[in-house]
């Protein structure tokens, strides 16, 4: 059983207990409050912890970690259900969590295909300003509820230019009991919020100032909560939709995939572990497979749950199995008790929630941070807040990949070295350099070193063109490793242009893998193989010869 699952042992039940317990306690208001501002309800944010959580742990790959609904996946959801419900009032909800049960199953098919190892490539500075953007967006999205009014159902522009209005306009008992809620958030000590959630405190306190002083005021609360077990609803599908289902599926499984597996590298730092890329992802994904089918939202790896578990001991897929166990029994008997929790409350947790997740130890560096980075960061924060999430990684990691492109042209440009006499920066021996001065500059060595990939082509046909006194060419490539059809199609010319003009070229030096490629695309076709030589001496020395009959 313990080899089934992964990181699962009972040395250290205690721990797990406690660990599990004190989840399951963070978690409580965070679904309720996910529920409800995504739209679908408190109870599927309640679905979403219990079901994601508990098989998220029992297939997972970080034995530590605690999912379920997130502030980023809540987003995306949100926006899902926002779409489908205006498309199709009356299944629109069925379409939305059969998107979840799509995105959950490509989840298992990145673990499948091994994938997790290229999520954890994305660049920081897209990453930074993609979890900006969604802290803004959960920040804007709940300004409105938190003083008493309705969040837009329009989309965030929309929520953001109707907060002047909404804002001047507070409705009294609701702001009261927003700002409570803010100020025990962020007041409440540090320490004592290791033995009692400022979260949950929250929720208790506003819960009751509401039920003892505001019932007849204007605060809006949960209202009826089912409890006991979610039903379950079979997927829906349309071919017409199946497109834009799909890519919202993508959309969802690509950024739990990023969530959960940034969450694993915060665990893995805790517990000095290592997780199982592969396996966390097929774990999450059975989760919100899973979630779907019983209408709970999707969710991922949850840090600041995680962090609370390995706080309190938790180390073992036990404590996350446990939390979504006490969740389960909380909805089975509790419902009625949460049907008095106030909007406002629930949307000043959020709002917390949404500042912590806004990476502010990158703004401050903002002075300071390369300016492309700095580019890259705010302009994904920007698209991610007014366009759209998926948009917005797009163009961040194409953005920050070229950028990158450039970076490992420049570096590879630098080790370009166009050697004529003797003495410049070249890796000559004794006999070589003496044959190099003998010639008096009738040879021109051209070194390559590094991988040379496409970035860098035009750069190599560009340093030569300001060389014209010389009447052989030696290129050396002993110190290549990788090259590519764009550096192959650049030798080619070069090889071409040599001939072109009556001057001699002699190829040095090939990795056996840059042979291989240079022969299957044709490149050394032109050349007598008495010009393919494998060393530099080799090269030098056939030179002088030819330079020395032609005398």
């Amino acid at each position: 059983m313990t080899h089934l699952i992964h990181g699962l042992h009972f040395k250290n039940i205690r721990g797990d207990i406690y660990g599990g317990i004190t989840a399951a306690v963070v978690a409580l208001p965070l679904a309720l409050a996910f529920g409800v501002a995504s739209g679908a309800g408190a109870i599927a944010g309640m679905y979403g912890a219990i079901i994601v959580g508990f098989f998220a742990a029992l297939f997972g790959g970080t034995p530590s970690q605690v999912s379920g609904p997130t502030g980023p996946m809540t987003v995306v959801m949100t926006a899902i259900i926002i779409e489908f419900m205006d498309r199709y009032p009356d299944n629109g909800l069925a379409i939305a969590f059969t998107v979840v049960i799509m995105g959950g199953l490509i989840q298992i098919l990145m673990g499948v295909l091994k994938l997790g190892r290229y999520i954890n490539l994305v660049p920081f500075p897209v990453l930074s300003g993609f979890m900006s953007g969604i802290g803004f967006i959960i920040i804007i999205l709940q300004l409105a509820p938190l003083v008493g009014h309705e969040t837009t159902k329009e989309g965030i522009l929309v929520a953001f230019q109707n907060l002047p209005d909404l804002l001047s306009h507070p409705m009294r008992d609701a702001t009261i009991l927003g700002v409570i809620t803010l100020l025990i958030v962020y007041l409440w000590p540090p320490k004592l919020n290791k033995l009692f959630p400022s979260q949950l405190l929250a929720l208790f306190v506003g819960t009751s100032i509401y039920i003892m002083f505001m019932r007849n005021g204007d605060a809006k609360i949960l209202g009826e909560i089912p409890t006991g077990l979610p039903a379950l609803h079979m997927p829906v599908f349309t071919a017409e939709l199946f497109v834009d289902m799909f890519k919202s599926a993508l959309i969802l499984a690509t950024l739990g995939a990023i969530d959960s597996l940034l969450t694993s590298l915060v665990a893995d730092n805790k517990t000095r572990t290592h997780h199982d890329s592969d396996r966390e992802l097929i774990g999450q994904g059975i989760g919100n497979t899973l979630a779907g089918f019983f209408w709970g939202l999707p969710g991922a790896g949850a840090t600041m749950r995680t962090v609370v578990n390995i706080r309190a001991g938790g180390r073992t897929p036990i404590s996350g199995m446990l939390h979504s166990l006490i969740l389960l029994a909380i909805v089975m008997g509790a419902g009625s008790l949460a049907e008095n929790i106030p909007h406002a409350v629930l949307a000043g947790i959020l709002i917390k929630v949404g500042v912590d997740i806004i990476d502010w130890d990158y703004l401050r560096r903002i002075p300071k941070a390369p300016r492309m980075d700095l580019f890259i960061m705010l302009a994904v924060l920007l698209i991610t807040v007014f366009v759209d999430l998926i948009t917005a990684v797009g163009v961040g990691v194409v953005a920050a990949s070229l950028i990158l492109v450039q970076r490992l042209t420049n570096l590879q440009l630098e080790q370009i070295k166009l050697i004529t006499e003797p003495g410049e920066e070249a890796p000559l021996s004794e006999e070589e350099a003496k044959i190099m001065e003998e010639l008096k500059g009738q040879v021109l060595l051209f070194h390559l070193s590094g991988p040379i990939s496409f970035g860098a082509a035009k750069g190599m046909t560009r340093e030569l063109s300001g060389i014209e006194e010389y009447k052989i060419m030696l290129l050396d490539m002993s110190d290549v490793h990788m090259i590519d059809t764009t550096s192959c199609k650049a030798i080619e010319d070069i090889i071409h242009d040599q001939l072109a003009t009556g001057r001699e070229i002699y190829l040095i030096g090939f990795d056996d893998d840059v042979y291989d490629v240079l022969y299957r695309m044709d490149v050394l076709r032109p050349l007598d193989k008495s010009h393919v030589v494998w060393s530099r001496i080799e090269a030098l020395r056939a030179a002088r010869l030819k330079l020395q009959a032609e005398k």
